[in-house]
């Protein structure tokens, strides 16, 4: 078994630090900016900077801010309606109240929202919303939070950015923590104080999603991993309007506020549908309005689902919708003119690492942010547009803590012995696409219960393959061990309510497939 030798002398301290964000995303960024400027800081972006699901949130970020029409009561009320009211009271409390906090920091920073020609911020409405209560940049919010965020940590002095740098694992040590990074083909140790966890979704575990290629899972494996408290991770959000393609495994999103602005939906026939299901139209909740499409296409026997907005002015959809529009035209479709192909697609996660609302998770000095975390201010389904605004209250609350919790340092760093297996062999081919083909089939919008009793059992020989064998840790192993480790928590959950909701005998396990395809 080869180790990563411990470095002694002037060395020792090279790869400790008091604080190690895993992620950067909204959530990492904004964590890392608000913690105090005498800590060491590192960033962890598993690729490239900028590459992950904050980017590619269009629609906006809710909140409450200078709005006297508007009321965080109000708003908290559309977050409870939405989630089910399963949310968290406390937590959507904070969420809700300390809104105008972040808004207005991120404003400071340099994040441009559209404004109307009286100078006033343009608020838009999204589904399940009772105001117009949406910030945005355009229809690229995300992105130019992040953007703006990336830009002010990359001038802060304490803080250091390892881009491509793939987290293999972390673990927990009587110092802190020390995590097996994978940078530019060499494995380091680096050491820290406390860690955040700020590693986004889950996406990649199904064949369809809107989310980026970083999306597999990671921060939510390695911290179930360490013993900390996942919750509600079967609380998937599918979102009604991803474009229809169907022929790459990123699905590109058509935002809520596209319906916010008046598109409708209409069926394989082009008729409006929605009347049909809820009369709130077009502008339910994402949930209602995925079951209802489900729902319709049953009805119908067909999958053919479209957004039209064409009945709007066309330099308006131009103005308010640019990448939409230009993401679109390049696919061979003009949504000023033409009907947008449609149908439901995995998008968001509501569960994950539990956490308080500092978002400490349940072990010691970890702390998780974003989406990969578990406040509890979703319930059952994410009211559009509040993931940017919990990535920012939560992250910054975080950072306060840590910061009060480093003000005295603790022991000397004691790191953990990996052992990386160089000389293993790379992992099984096909695993992933397996997972990712059982997870479809299972758990899609509404369950297949006997897909779901078949898959479980295979996913858990696939984690058990992953777990007690030896493979070599490189990103393949980790996003496959992540995967499976997140569908077997995913399906656990599910398998349990439906054993204990329905008189169903489980079916026989999946066999393996002879041939699986390339991963």
């Amino acid at each position: 078994m080869r180790t990563i030798p411990l470095k002694y002398g002037a060395d020792a301290d090279m790869n400790n630090y008091d604080v190690i964000i895993a992620g950067c995303g909204v959530a990492g960024l904004y964590g890392a900016y608000n913690l105090s400027r005498s800590l060491k800081v590192l960033i962890l972006s598993k690729m490239e900077l900028t590459l992950c699901n904050s980017s590619l949130a269009q629609g906006g970020i809710a909140g409450v801010y200078e709005s006297p029409e508007d009321s965080p009561e109000k708003h908290k009320q559309d977050t409870f309606v939405a989630g089910g009211f399963e949310n968290d009271p406390v937590s959507t409390d904070v969420l809700v109240n300390e809104a105008k906090i972040d808004i207005a920091k991120i404003i400071e920073l340099g994040v441009d929202f559209d404004k109307l020609p009286n100078g006033d911020y343009h608020r838009t409405l999204e589904g399940g919303h009772g105001m117009h209560r949406i910030f945005h940049h355009k229809d690229a919010t995300g992105a130019e939070i992040e953007n703006t965020l990336l830009k002010n940590v990359q001038q802060l002095e304490n803080v250091t950015i390892w881009e491509n740098a793939v987290m293999c694992d972390c673990k927990k040590t009587a110092s802190g923590f020390s995590f097996l990074v994978l940078k530019d083909g060499e494995y380091t140790v680096c050491n820290s104080r406390c860690a955040v966890f700020a590693t986004g979704g889950i996406g990649r575990v199904y064949e369809y999603t809107t989310n980026s290629a970083i999306a597999t899972g990671d921060g939510i494996t390695m911290a179930y991993n360490m013993g900390a408290e996942i919750k509600n991770l079967s609380y998937i959000q599918f979102h009604p309007t991803a474009f229809n393609n169907r022929h790459t495994r990123e699905c590109f999103l058509i935002s809520e506020a596209v319906r916010g602005e008046g598109a409708y939906l209409k069926n394989c026939d082009g008729e409006r549908f929605m009347q049909n299901y809820d009369k709130r139209l077009e502008l339910a909740p994402r949930d209602v309005v995925s079951h209802s499409i489900i729902f319709e296409s049953k009805k119908t026997g067909s999958d053919k689902f479209y957004l039209d907005i064409t009945h709007k002015d066309p330099d308006f959809i131009k103005r308010r919708f640019p990448m939409i529009y230009s993401n679109l035209l390049k696919a061979g479709y003009d949504m000023t003119t033409d009907m947008i192909p449609i149908f439901p697609c995995q998008h968001y996660l509501m569960g994950g690492i539990k956490v308080d609302t500092y978002a400490r998770t349940t072990v010691d000095g970890l702390y998780a942010c974003g989406e990969c975390s578990c406040t509890g201010v979703h319930g059952n389904n994410r009211l559009a547009s509040n993931s940017l605004l919990e990535a920012l209250v939560f992250s910054r609350r975080a950072a306060a803590d840590i910061s009060e919790k480093l003000k005295n340092r603790g022991k000397a760093f004691m790191p953990y012995d990996f052992d990386f297996c160089e000389n293993a062999p790379h992992i099984p081919s096909g695993l992933r696409t397996e997972i990712r083909k059982i997870m479809q089939t299972a758990y899609f919008v509404i369950p297949d219960i006997p897909a779901l009793f078949a898959g479980y059992e295979r996913i858990i020989h696939i984690k058990e393959i992953l777990d007690t064998g030896r493979f070599r840790i490189d990103k393949d192993y980790v996003e496959a061990r992540s995967l499976a480790t997140v569908a077997y928590i995913i399906l656990g959950e599910a398998y349990k309510i439906a054993s204990e909701n329905a008189e169903l005998t489980p079916q026989p396990a999946f066999d393996a497939p002879e041939e699986n395809k390339k991963d």
